[in-house]
């Protein structure tokens, strides 16, 4: 990067969170001045009180489509990753089992952040653990996910820690391993079970029962989305779904962007004030937001050509593609069923430095992109040097559960419907 670029992203400043209460990846609601501290409580969602409501799924009316999923084998073998996260159980001391391992369907699937929590985390924190054990951890979720997916999330993981070396702060928050990680269930190939990886800027959930796979919710964000010094120099995260992106939006005839593009700037006072909050931007299914309402919007696909229609499958694969082979195909056929029903929206500009969010939302996906503005970097507009990114399944798809639901109703009797696991 060219002094002009370091000037433009203003890589030398320290954004507005330098100065909060963060130790330990934690945030210290009681290290505020008494004056911010009701502020600072609607700034971090209220995920612990949202994670105990029943999970009904992102729905665009209150209402979850029924029968969108199925028990089915996609030709994907879980052994590999049954065997990992047997390994890395069976290497653990009884009190570290006793902290890492959930029922399958425990509360904790959906008490993560994408930010810091300001309650004590569950799950085994991999910066706590001995190189071993954290080899073993992540080798559940390699042996889970392609060597693109892999690739990706440690990735994420690196760039934390290249942000660390970048403002020089924080430096026991933003590090490669200041992760948690969690097992739900216990690993087999035939039972249902999973795991999930949460923390800054990555946080995967993967549910497993025999040869299916849900990985979803999945955020993926950096800031920056590139490290052009340092230790992890060279890295980078979201060129193909940036590059898709635009491809798409450019595809887009004058009448098409007139439906699709819903606000042409994605600058702070050019948008509604619910579009430019500082915490999620434009993101409606962070963390918190399994049960939102979140109505279509922008241009139906049905209204693309076959070259758009292909424009936009290549946009979603490129969020697919973090899945092994046989869900991955299982995944795009169910986009490709419900084609006709997505939605395309955009927001913000087209150009090759332009700053942008897009929403791909349907019955049986939501994918949204969302250049952000500065928290550790001092940009007071978004940029695309700041990158979120969420894959979600609608409808209960979310975490697994739907499978998990028809999984118990298929092969357990009514006694022996309760959780597997701790």
């Amino acid at each position: 990067m060219d002094d002009d670029a370091h000037e433009k992203t203003r890589y030398r400043g320290f954004g507005p969170v330098t100065g909060l209460p963060i130790h330990d990846a934690r945030v210290d609601l009681d290290g505020f001045p008494p004056h911010l501290r009701a502020v600072a409580r609607e700034l971090f969602p209220p995920v612990l009180e949202k994670a105990r409501e029943p999970l009904v799924g992102i729905t665009t009316d209150g209402h979850v489509v029924p029968d969108l999923f199925a028990l089915q084998d996609t030709d994907w073998n879980p052994e590999p990753a049954t065997r990992a996260a047997i390994a890395f159980l069976d290497h653990l001391t009884p009190a570290r089992r006793e902290n890492v391992l959930f029922a399958v369907d425990a509360d904790e699937w959906r008490m993560w952040i994408n930010a810091f929590p300001t309650w004590d985390p569950h799950g085994l924190c991999l910066d706590d653990l001995e190189p071993a054990h954290r080899e073993r951890a992540l080798a559940v979720v390699e042996a889970s996910l392609s060597a693109t997916g892999f690739s990706e999330a440690r990735t994420a993981m690196k760039l934390n820690a290249a942000l660390g070396e970048l403002i020089d702060r924080y430096r026991d928050t933003l590090t490669e391993y200041r992760y948690h990680f969690a097992v739900f269930g216990t690993p087999s190939a035939t039972e249902p079970w999973g795991w999930q990886l949460w923390g800054h800027h990555l946080d995967v959930h993967c549910f497993i029962v025999g040869r299916q796979l849900v990985l979803t919710p999945t955020f993926i964000g950096a800031e920056p989305t590139e490290a052009d010094r340092g230790t992890h120099q060279g890295l980078s995260l979201f060129d193909d779904q940036r590059a898709a992106g635009l491809d798409l939006r450019r595809g887009l005839r004058p009448h098409q962007e007139r439906r699709a593009v819903l606000h042409t700037s994605m600058r702070v006072r050019d948008l509604p004030a619910e579009l430019a909050d500082p915490v999620n931007g434009r993101h409606l299914g962070g963390a918190a937001q399994d049960n939102r309402v979140i109505p279509y919007a922008g241009l139906p696909a049905g209204e693309l050509s076959g070259g758009q229609r292909e424009s936009l499958l290549h946009l979603v694969h490129t969020y697919a593609r973090r899945l092994p082979d046989g869900p991955a195909a299982a995944f795009m056929e169910g986009v490709e069923r419900h084609l006709d029903d997505t939605h395309v929206a955009w927001i913000g500009g087209s150009g090759d430095d332009d700053a942008f969010y897009y929403r791909v939302h349907s019955p049986v996906v939501l994918i949204e992109y969302d250049c952000q503005q500065g928290v550790f970097l001092d940009n007071d507009e978004p940029q695309p040097f700041h990158v979120h990114t969420i894959v979600r399944t609608p409808n209960g798809g979310d975490y697994g559960r739907d499978l998990l639901r028809r999984h118990l109703a298929r092969h357990h009797s009514p006694r022996r419907t309760g959780s597997t696991g701790r």
